[in-house]
């Protein structure tokens, strides 16, 4: 959207809150109380709209209480609806604040929606039906989810595109990192977010993960574990900065897991964080490529200019964190602090922190852009990893997929007790 829309300030407003930076925090809530407005005629993402915004106000109200969030959120929210105007009910991935058209990206397999985007609406939206009592949000996404259920899945995995108007798969292209990530994410977290009443999206995480060990995760000749993706029928052994979340989510997962695998996928988690690692260790910078290979001699390494840039990312200390909590193995803070000296050391800019062009050269080239993640995720995620694991637990906690803290919701105060889903 435009930049009058305060991407930054919202984004960062959980972690001032969670630092104690709270003469911050009151800045920001009066900007927010002030010139928040949504009625500007912008075209923006749902997904990013969602993730950043949406959350980050949920987020902030649930930590603070203070009204003026949920409102900004709800008055959002009712923005985006439009979007899911479609003839399936799958929403277009943008929307304009203030026509309400929608449309899709050109780039996406012949107009399709992207699993990723569509598939990361649930936590933020069950909230959102909690919080007003109004269940069109809830409505939406369990939509997306029986329609889902009734899809046939090529090897049992999803495609990263769907065409809203059709309600057939595009591409069978399938990838846990970019595209795909957060939808197999939300359906865990769906699980979680519900006090583990919703074993619909339980069973969709357990049987989603049981394709994609089966199909895209391996072992690289040199013993590294890592995540391909399916495309055009055959695997390529390629993992992207954003698959890396993924150790931390068999982690997270572990608990409540098939067949009592829990020690099996926290040692996955385990190994996907150790692989991780090495994208950074195996750099100049020792800060991790966007995207890295497995093949022959080279592993772990970036091969094409494109894949070597590092945009101040936060999936890898993400993943370090939760194997932090559910290991305490030192070796993760020690990962996460070696991450730490190396954003302080060469993203560090007068005006704030950017990203750098190639992180294999010693004297990199800044992108000049500090994301609106690096304060919501990356570094809120280093901060969690050298605190007590009482701040913010994970029994209580479930983070959206922009480091959002949002509540369980136990049965007894939910509006939504009448829902199947969570009987």
């Amino acid at each position: 959207g435009n930049s009058q829309m305060g991407a930054t300030i919202v984004d960062a407003l959980d972690t001032l809150y969670i630092m104690g930076l709270h003469d911050e925090f009151r800045e920001g809530q009066e900007w927010i109380d002030k010139n928040l407005d949504f009625s500007v005629n912008s075209e923006v993402s749902v997904f990013e709209v969602n993730i950043r915004f949406i959350g980050g106000l949920l987020a902030a109200y649930y930590l603070s209480g203070q009204e003026v969030f949920k409102i900004k959120a709800v008055q959002l929210a009712g923005k985006l609806l439009p979007a899911f105007n479609t003839p399936t009910g799958i929403p277009w991935a943008m929307v304009n604040l203030k026509s309400g058209v929608g449309r899709n990206w050109g780039w996406a397999s012949a107009g399709s929606s992207i699993l990723a985007e569509f598939g990361t609406l649930h936590m933020e939206f069950v909230h959102l039906s909690y919080l007003t009592g109004d269940p069109v949000y809830y409505n939406k996404v369990m939509h997306i989810r029986k329609l889902l259920q009734k899809m046939d899945r090529p090897n049992g995995l999803y495609p990263n595109y769907l065409n809203p108007r059709t309600g057939r798969w595009g591409q069978h292209h399938t990838s846990v990192g970019g595209l795909g990530d957060s939808f197999y994410e939300y359906l865990l977290k769906a699980w979680l977010m519900s006090d583990k009443m919703d074993t619909e999206a339980r069973k969709m995480y357990d049987d989603a993960i049981e394709a994609i060990e089966k199909h895209l995760i391996r072992k690289s000749n040199g013993g590294l574990t890592f995540i391909g993706e399916w495309k055009n029928g055959h695997l390529e052994r390629k993992m992207g900065h954003l698959t890396c979340f993924a150790g931390g989510m068999f982690a997270l997962g572990a608990d409540g897991s098939r067949d009592d695998k829990a020690g099996h996928y926290l040692q996955l988690g385990a190994e996907i964080a150790h692989t991780c690692h090495e994208s950074y260790d195996r750099t100049t910078l020792k800060l991790g490529p966007e995207a890295f290979k497995f093949d022959g001699g080279v592993e772990a390494v970036a091969v094409r200019q494109n894949e070597k840039y590092y945009i101040l990312r936060p999936e890898v200390i993400e993943t370090y964190w939760y194997m932090w909590r559910f290991t305490h193995d030192p070796k993760y803070r020690q990962w996460g602090w070696e991450a730490t000296q190396a954003i302080d050391k060469y993203c560090r800019v007068s005006g704030g922190f950017s990203g750098v062009k190639d992180v294999y050269s010693s004297s990199p080239t800044y992108d000049d852009v500090q994301q609106s993640f690096f304060l919501a995720e990356t570094l809120k995620y280093l901060y969690l990893l050298f605190s007590n694991d009482d701040l913010l637990p994970l029994d209580n906690w479930v983070f959206n997929t922009e480091a959002h803290p949002l509540p369980v919701l136990h049965l007894a105060n939910t509006t939504l007790s009448g829902n199947p889903a969570y009987r």
